[in-house]
């Protein structure tokens, strides 16, 4: 609950670290035209969308692209690890929400049910912006859009008129609270080539070490007694089992399981042919070492020298793209050719079982898209139709193994099938047709429908006793939506969308350990649909720019974890037999659902100073599967219950001041109300504490000085008070009182020509 101390303290703040949003000296950019392409693949405006800003992940200073959202309207992210992190959207994350980098899917079908890490394998320093749509997006993304889509922006070459140019830059990072050290070297060229054309290059290299992470402990919201005041994860440094009571414990700060080392490299070539056609040919790279599961590191009934750890997570990305413009009755087309690997390599260090084990697994996907945007076609002077087409479609095929080795005696057994079904193949996509339709200056209709194909396809493993997988799914889905201009800065809107999952190889064919427990295959599983009806308001005018959604989303065949017995685990999975919970995947039985509320408002005041507050509620509730334990007591549930991990009431507010020397201060706010409605399933959960997660309020300041174009220096004093807090359903708690310094410093060297570059 927030405290009304730290909610004064906010009001009073008109001092913090944050990045510059004036315009940089007058004259630096004189020959420079930075106007990076507007792609066909942007999302729809008429739904519930926020965007971050370049400047604004400069001004906040994220860990990671997943907290880069936290002061979004209706996206909460949660982390099972401090490598980790996962966004829910209106209550819904995971394999249930869409990734995408510069309009390719990241989402692949090995995402698992519930949080996943894939989203922080995008490096925040290639991003130019991120979208967020909130509510169904499978029209146009196809599988997976149920809770909404994210799609992350590059960063693009910056163009210059005449002549070349090339800019080195250089980005050094330092934390407090995690001894974070790390930073990136980066070049930006553009020019002409011989043969006349335009060509833009921007990459660079990156890394970093992140440390154990340091905070105030985060304790149970009702402890029976005082020895129970300490929820299960995360483990502390220093923490002694012998002492019952918690305040007789040492300072607890510092939380096992963190820590981690990052490599990236990237490089985007761009090649204008003209000045409405252009190639790209990117490549992305990211490599994460030695990342562990927190709420697994160690277990929470496990000894404390157990760990699952991710030794590598990579991800790499290679594509190329062509994309025009203003030609034969289009206004707008990109063709994408991708291929995508991420590989992941894991240890799980079992000692009282003298046992080390190991999974590596490999999923490699070919994609293929191509949208257009037509030219709009004139009914009147007032009235337009304009219509968008496409179609894409994935092909995955996973490589996966799994070893045993007995310390105590040096043998080394492979399994007879990894965490996936190795040779394993998944085919999905689909086709599109959206139509937007301008009815006179005040009414606007949108209209548009998808069928789609996703195929599974796997072999079975007897030994292990996992089935083979052959299963085809033909979906249709569509959404409508119509808007008024009540006046020119009111608008209000209605939207109705039908979005799709289909089961993936993850939900068929899977074994693994999850925050619950040990999680296995299902598969029988059926689709999952979601129905999202939504109102919104929106003002825009010079002062005050504001959103306002009501929303609800009806679940189909939800796919839901149980909590299940010993008698259910499969052969050949030790894990399972030796885990406190067994977990199974079933269809929930009935219709589940998830209203809620969400708004963002920001005010823009006289003398460069600005508010903007975010406000979202979401309320879940689906059929009963399964029973609570709780304490090892079996709880007593209703024929409904909340859907698992859903997010508390929370908010944030971000108070600015921007002089136009290049000083920029100002304060944040973070807070959520206690969670106390948990899923059967969220009562087994290690990374929730016992009876639900506490409240919080936290403050950051933040501050910024940009001398021209070459140098800025940033900083944020994160949590001011020291408070402890943790997002629902994360195991790590939020950092203590520290401070983030980032310095960027670079230097543009131009030659010019007589030649005049062609613009895009």
């Amino acid at each position: 609950m927030i405290s009304g101390v730290g909610a004064c303290v906010f009001g009073a703040i008109s001092f913090v670290l944050a990045a510059d949003d004036s315009a940089t000296a007058a004259g630096a950019y004189e020959t420079v035209v930075t106007a990076p392409t507007v792609s066909v693949e942007e999302l729809d405006d008429e739904r519930a969308t926020s965007t971050v800003s370049r400047k604004e992940l400069e001004r906040r200073l994220p860990r990671s692209t997943p907290d880069a959202l936290r002061y979004e309207p209706g996206v909460f992210i949660q982390q099972s690890g401090h490598g980790q992190g996962s966004a829910f959207i209106r209550g819904l994350t995971g394999q249930q929400t869409l990734i995408l980098f510069d309009g390719i899917r990241v989402n692949n079908s090995t995402f698992r049910q519930g949080p996943n890490q894939y989203l922080f394998t995008l490096d925040p320093y290639t991003v130019r912006s991120i979208e967020v749509q909130r509510g169904g997006g499978s029209t146009r993304w196809g599988s997976d859009a149920l809770g909404g889509v994210i799609d992350a922006r590059p960063i693009e070459p910056t163009w210059i008129e005449t002549g070349a140019r090339i800019e080195p830059r250089l980005f050094a990072r330092g934390t407090t609270a995690d001894s974070e050290r790390g930073g990136r070297v980066q070049a930006d060229a553009s020019g002409k080539t011989p043969w006349g054309k335009t060509v833009g290059f921007v990459g660079g290299l990156g890394g970093r070490r992140v440390g154990l992470l340091h905070g105030p402990p985060v304790l149970n919201p009702n402890p029976n007694t005082d020895a129970g005041a300490l929820p299960w994860v995360p483990a502390y440094e220093g923490y002694n089992p012998l002492l019952e009571s918690y305040s007789e414990q040492p300072k607890l700060r510092t939380q096992l399981g963190t820590g981690f080392d990052e490599l990236t490299a990237d490089g985007r070539l761009v090649l204008r042919l003209s000045a409405n056609e252009e190639l790209t040919f990117a490549g992305y790279l990211y490599r994460e070492y030695d990342a562990p599961r927190t709420d697994q590191c160690p277990p929470p009934t496990g000894r404390y020298d157990e760990c699952l750890t991710y030794e590598e997570q990579f991800r790499h990305l290679t594509y190329g793209a062509w994309e025009r413009r203003n030609f034969a009755g289009i206004a707008r087309a990109r063709l994408t050719v991708s291929w995508q690997q991420q590989h992941e390599k894991r240890r799980l260090d079992l000692t009282s079982g003298n046992l080390v084990g190991y999974g590596l697994d490999d999923v490699n996907t070919l994609g293929i898209a191509a949208h257009a945007n037509l030219q709009p076609w004139e009914l009147s002077a007032e009235a337009s139709l304009q219509l968008s087409v496409g179609a894409d479609s994935y092909l995955d095929w996973l490589g996966s193994t799994a070893t045993q080795t007995y310390t105590d005696t040096g043998d080394v057994r492979r399994a007879s099938r990894g965490q996936y079904l190795d040779g394993s193949r998944y085919l999905y996509g689909g086709a599109y047709v959206d139509l937007v339709a301008d009815l006179g200056s005040i009414w606007r209709g949108t209209f548009g429908v998808r069928p789609a194909w996703s195929l599974a396809e796997a072999s079975g493993d007897p030994e292990s006793g996992t089935q083979a997988i052959h299963r085809r799914w033909f979906p249709v889905v569509g959404h409508a939506g119509i808007a008024a201009q009540v006046n020119p800065p009111l608008a209000v809107l209605f939207n109705y969308d039908n979005s799709f999952r289909a089961p993936n190889l993850d939900d068929l064919t899977s074994r693994q350990q999850t925050g619950p427990g040990f999680q296995f295959e299902n598969p029988n599983l059926r689709p999952e649909r979601a129905h999202t009806f939504e109102l919104g308001g929106r003002w825009r005018s010079r002062w005050l720019v504001a959103d306002l959604w009501l929303f609800e989303t009806l679940l189909q065949d939800n796919i839901v974890k149980v909590v299940d017995n010993d008698a259910v685990c499969p052969v050949e999975t030790q894990q399972c037999s030796s885990a406190t919970s067994k977990i199974t995947l079933v269809n929930a039985p009935s219709t589940s659902e998830i209203r809620g509320v969400e708004g963002a408002v920001k005010l823009i005041f006289p003398g460069r100073v600005s508010l903007r507050a975010t406000l979202a509620y979401a309320r879940s509730e689906g059929p009963r599967v399964g029973d609570a334990v709780v304490g090892g007591e079996a709880a007593t549930l209703g024929s409904r219950v909340p859907l698992s991990r859903t997010p508390p009431v929370n908010g944030t507010a971000e108070l600015q001041w921007t002089h136009k020397s290049g000083i920029s201060v100002g304060s944040a706010l973070q807070w959520a109300r206690t969670q106390k409605r948990l899923a059967a399933v969220d009562n087994a959960d290690g990374r929730i504490p016992k009876y639900g997660t506490p409240g919080f309020a936290v403050v950051h300041l933040r501050g910024s000085y940009r001398l021209g174009p070459e140098l800025m220096i940033a900083v944020v004093l994160e949590n001011l008070f020291d408070s402890p807090y943790r997002f629902h359903g994360s195991s790590v708690n939020g950092a203590g009182r520290g401070l983030i310094v980032q310095l960027q410093a670079a230097h543009a060297f131009v030659s010019r020509d007589e030649t005049q570059g062609g613009e895009f």
